[in-house]
């Protein structure tokens, strides 16, 4: 190896082992795509303040939401790469963006490094106090005898609200009528005055009203039963195994793309030990999330596994890019 080439590569690895070793010397701000006091908000604050302890540095919020979370996910692909900005997010700026939205301004793997899936989604199938239905096969057989007359409520277009129902509604010629809104609370709303009969919703939202008696939950859309929902069956335990029932993405955090590979891999190591705190834990059970903490490799591999399945459930449910 020539003598320069030697020199070079030496210094490059001792210039990355001080990174490593001197970060982080001042704050860093995660970017929450979404507004204070949803799911997202409460993990990423939570996250930030696990994080500070090790890394003895600030962790503040910023939230940028809006365009489906795409204004957030934005800035972070803009901000410098050094680490000090990254991207908590949901979903759908990440997930479903791209192949929902014609025009997306960014490239998720092109301009993001990963870093970690922090949790995996549930969602819960619930239904209106004028269903009959008492399960998933009974309200697929009572939609199937009102072909036309059913429609379902999601909190968007594209959204794994959306996705799954339309794909419950094609697999099951059910002829159900979609009805989009505007977020979560006013599908809810709307479920819980009887203008659409069912719904697919988030824990957070969905298990006061099951409290209270005003919906019932019909399956969880999820790897296994929720705590808070021990008696309600996932779709699988309900004969619908078919893993489009199953919500793809959670919560995940992500840099820009170009940031050095040791920040990377502390801040990898230090958003891994906050999912196990006691702290992350209560906050993932209040919002139906199921911990991951996954490593870098692994959640771009789930990633890319994703990809797939979003365009096929989006070809299934007819929607259009806008």
């Amino acid at each position: 190896m020539h003598l320069k080439t030697l020199i070079a590569l030496t210094c490059a690895v001792c210039c990355s082992a001080a990174l490593a070793q001197d970060f982080p010397t001042r704050a860093i701000t995660l970017v929450v795509p979404a507004p204070p006091g949803g799911a997202t908000d409460a993990i990423a604050r939570a996250m930030a303040l696990e994080m500070s302890k090790n890394l003895k540095q600030p962790v503040i919020i910023d939230n940028k939401a809006g365009a489906t979370g795409m204004i957030g996910a934005q800035a972070v692909a803009r901000a410098q790469p050094d680490g000090y900005t990254l991207l908590v997010t949901n979903a759908s700026p990440i997930y479903y963006a791209p192949y929902v939205f014609a025009k997306v301004p960014y490239d998720v793997k092109r301009d993001f490094a990963f870093i970690s899936e922090i949790a995996s989604a549930s969602l819960v199938f619930v239904a209106g106090k004028d269903v009959p239905a008492k399960n998933m096969k009974e309200f697929v057989a009572w939609a199937g005898q009102n072909k036309g007359k059913i429609s379902y409520g999601s909190y968007g277009a594209g959204s794994p609200s959306h996705l799954a129902n339309a794909y419950l509604n094609a697999s099951h010629d059910l002829d159900m009528n979609h009805v989009s809104y505007k977020g979560e609370a006013p599908m809810i709303q709307d479920v819980l005055g009887g203008q659409v009969p069912v719904a697919i919703g988030t824990v957070g939202t969905i298990v006061p009203h099951i409290a209270s008696g005003r919906l019932h939950a019909l399956a969880v859309l999820g790897p296994k039963r929720l705590a808070d929902l021990p008696g309600v069956p996932t779709m699988a335990e309900a004969g619908f195994s078919d893993p489009a029932y199953t919500p793809l993405g959670g919560v995940a955090m992500l840099a820009p793309a170009g940031t050095p590979a040791p920040v990377l891999a502390r801040l990898e190591k230090e958003a891994r030990a906050a999912v196990e705190t006691a702290q992350l834990k209560g906050r993932f059970q209040v919002y139906g999330l199921v911990p991951v903490g996954s490593s870098a490799a692994d959640f771009r591999r789930n990633f890319d596994a994703s990809a797939s399945m979003i365009q096929k459930l989006i070809k299934v449910s007819g929607l259009k890019p806008e």
